[in-house]
């Protein structure tokens, strides 16, 4: 005989075991008016006491919204995009709020569905990552429902938080040459129109301005892109890039995932890091930290990130005729053992 599951909690047996009113415990749950820190402490005790699960669409109950909202990334299997989905979701939910992630990969028809659900009222708002202007449903931004923009497609039509990648490749470059190097392999970009990104683009720029405030001319022969910016990715590229037989000291790789890849295939090839080839990555993600040498890379935070995201977003939810708003995060370049002392270089 099946078991009759107790009653699911309500808002009144929370208020009454917390000792507030059911309104109080409404303000908790939707965040729609400040509680001070010992009354939402209570009430949260109380939640987690009873079980107590919010309706998700109690916070737009009053503006008939879904109390969801959509995050689309090109591609879910790298850490990087697994750390961000983290962050995002962690700060939707102190709002109140669900989140349906979906993968965009380079389909334009997966955005395009994603805006149709958003024009059925399936979710409020979109954080979207594309990876190219051209090919991404923002030519139609004035038709567009509730949208933040995160990355590097540089636009004005939509709500925008980014970091500086032009800039943020530039130190990572700057850093390999004040340490010695002369010969700067890029893995993660060339002049292939059919794999240029917007990232691989801006970052690739970024190299180039390094090397032009050094004197030093761009070889496109140390240039290289293999999509997905994966691992294997990165250990296929450096192997490219040693089949061409053209001499590097350092590798300047556009994600840790790169980086990661490339230090495999360095060190199956008997070269070393940092002694032979200096190496930096992109992101600091969790396992950068833990390469054998640890991985110099570029930090932001992304827990700040998730949250400018979705302040711009809840923003736009209530005022579609604001101007866009762009957000530009600071980045740091932290430094580790892939890139002590000046690298003897590797010669074919």
């Amino acid at each position: 005989m099946t078991a009759t599951p107790p009653p699911r909690a309500t808002m009144k047996d929370v208020a009454a075991l917390a000792g507030v009113s059911p309104k109080t415990v409404s303000n908790v749950v939707t965040g729609t008016v400040p509680v001070n820190e010992s009354t939402r402490a209570k009430v949260e005790s109380a939640m987690a006491q009873l079980d107590f699960v919010p309706n998700l669409n109690a916070r737009g109950l009053r503006k008939g919204r879904s109390g969801i909202i959509a995050v689309a990334l090109p591609d879910l299997a790298t850490a990087f995009s697994a750390e961000l989905v983290h962050r995002i979701v962690e700060a939707a939910h102190q709002r109140g709020l669900a989140v349906q992630i979906e993968e965009t990969a380079t389909e334009p028809e997966r955005e395009k569905e994603l805006v149709s659900r958003a024009r059925a009222h399936l979710v409020d708002g979109l954080i979207l990552n594309p990876i190219r202007l051209e090919d991404s449903v923002l030519k139609y931004a004035d038709r567009l429902p509730p949208l933040v923009v995160i990355g590097e497609v540089e636009q004005n039509r939509a709500d925008h938080v980014r970091i500086d990648s032009r800039r943020a490749a530039a130190d990572a470059t700057r850093h390999v040459l004040s340490r010695g190097a002369t010969r700067v392999a890029v893995v993660g970009a060339d002049d292939d129109p059919s794999v240029a990104t917007a990232t691989s683009r801006l970052r690739l720029e970024g190299v180039h301005d390094a090397l032009r405030e050094a004197g030093i001319a761009r070889d496109p022969a140390l240039e290289i892109n293999r999509l997905p910016w994966s691992m294997d990715g990165g250990a296929d590229a450096v192997r490219t890039l040693l089949s061409r037989r053209v001499p590097f000291d350092a590798i300047v790789a556009f994600t840790d995932s790169l980086a990661l890849g490339a230090l495999h295939t360095l060190h199956d090839k008997g070269i070393r890091v940092p002694e032979d080839v200096i190496v930096t990555g992109f992101d600091d993600v969790e396992f950068s930290r833990y390469t054998s040498p640890a991985l110099t890379s570029v930090a932001f935070d992304r827990r700040a990130f998730a949250v400018a995201a979705l302040g711009l977003l809840e923003s736009r939810m209530d005022d579609r005729s604001a101007p866009p708003r762009s957000l530009t995060l600071s980045h740091q370049l932290l430094e580790r053992a892939s890139t002590e002392g000046r690298p003897a270089g590797h010669r074919p």
